[in-house]
């Protein structure tokens, strides 16, 4: 026993020791590790659906898009039916805008703005945003550059775009608005893709097609949509239905986001 005494007095001090060197060291700086970059959200992936093609009628191009044959192009030699004084009485835009909630600084696309007939209506809805009216008709461009100065509206951006692609960057819209168009779109499969790349996630779909049920809208056939075709070729492109916000005197509008 009393060999083991000094065996422990030399244990203590080497533990103390140990100790105070320790309490007395410099800290151990880890070095910054750079931040993790946010997630991008990736559109969900979804089934390309093939186009198949068969006789053309009288309006069609002789494509045809989940069944539906896609219609003819209304091109720019008929801004003046798209201008026509008794538009809001037979359509009722006005309505259509007013139930359209958007933020004020909110960017929205009008996909087949044409004359700019609903681009310089909703404008003012988003004072600190902007409308990005895209067509691929050069035509068009020219006559809403010219009605823009006019009216003296700046957030309105006129948009060169292609037949199968909207040629915007991913995640810059929050929401897209088509006006008896989608059914003119000879890719209607790119131009959605095209479209949900560019939505950012939760951005909504204002989808304005003449009622296909309603034998009673005076348009041709394949210049309107029935709501079960729209929900069938939107939600297979990766969309959600969310509601379809009635009634319009002619018109559904239909509303789809972008999950």
């Amino acid at each position: 026993m009393a060999r083991l005494v000094p065996l422990l007095v030399l244990v203590c001090v080497a533990v103390i020791s140990a100790w105070a060197w320790f309490r007395s060291a410099e800290p151990v700086v880890l070095p910054k590790l750079p931040p993790v970059p946010a997630k991008v959200d990736s559109p969900p992936p979804v089934e390309e659906v093939p186009y198949t093609t068969g006789p053309a009628s009288a309006d069609g191009i002789g494509k045809f898009f989940h069944g539906r044959e896609i219609a003819k192009v209304m091109g720019h030699p008929h801004i003046n039916w798209l201008e026509r004084p008794e538009r809001e009485q037979e359509e009722a835009p006005s309505k259509a805008i007013s139930d359209i909630d958007l933020a004020p600084d909110a960017v929205i696309a009008d996909i087949g703005a044409g004359s700019g007939y609903y681009s310089f209506r909703i404008s003012p809805k988003v004072p600190r945003g902007k409308v990005v009216a895209i067509d691929i008709q050069p035509e068009m461009l020219d006559f809403l550059r010219t009605k823009a100065a006019e009216l003296k509206i700046t957030n309105v951006e006129p948009h060169l775009g292609e037949i199968d692609d909207l040629k915007l960057p991913a995640g810059s819209l929050d929401a897209a608005l088509m006006v008896d168009a989608y059914h003119e779109f000879s890719h209607p499969r790119e131009m959605l893709a095209s479209l949900l790349k560019a939505l950012k996630p939760g951005g909504r779909i204002f989808l304005l097609e003449f009622r296909g049920e309603d034998p009673n809208v005076p348009i041709k056939p394949l210049h309107k949509m029935t709501e079960a075709q729209a929900r069938l070729e939107f939600e297979s492109a990766g969309f959600r239905f969310t509601g379809n916000l009635k009634p319009l005197p002619w018109q559904h509008l239909l509303v789809f986001e972008r999950p």
